[in-house]
């Protein structure tokens, strides 16, 4: 799961994501294409938002995607266009750039549709993404589980 800063989007998705798959069978994990917040915990409000649902994600800190990741990872979510673009240019095999997906092509395939991103707005826009990302998660874990 990978937006920006990796402390609001991709956090939920990565919390959201692990609480639907069996944690002994997956790896969920997430990161940001820009490294402004490394090692810090998600934003407060992504944190309340989680709680809200029965998530805890304070045991995530930020930390900067990397080239690494292709081989790491089977399936890569970015959370808009721009962090998608960012992560394809890293690819170094149309294997790497196949694995890279935007996540809320998984509610309406080929829509290219962005998770916008909440950090300069109120509570209200943690709960959009969060509904988003939920509903994008769900329709992922059926189809891998």
């Amino acid at each position: 799961m990978v937006c920006l800063g990796n402390i609001c989007r991709s956090p939920l998705a990565e919390g959201i994501l692990a609480s639907k798959l069996n944690a002994a069978k997956f790896e969920v994990d997430s990161a940001g294409t820009a490294g402004y917040h490394v090692g810090e915990l998600p934003d407060r409000r992504s944190i309340a938002t989680a709680k809200q649902y029965g998530i805890d994600i304070t045991n995530q800190r930020s930390r900067k995607f990397i080239k690494n990741d292709f081989q790491k990872f089977d399936y890569i979510f970015a959370m808009d266009q721009s962090n998608y673009s960012n992560m394809v240019s890293l690819a170094e095999t149309s294997e790497d750039r196949a694995k890279v997906h935007l996540m809320l092509n998984q509610i309406s395939p080929n829509s290219n549709s962005e998770v916008p991103d909440p950090y300069y707005g109120g509570d209200q826009g943690f709960e959009n993404v969060y509904q988003m990302l939920d509903e994008a998660c769900g329709i992922f874990a059926e189809k891998i589980s």
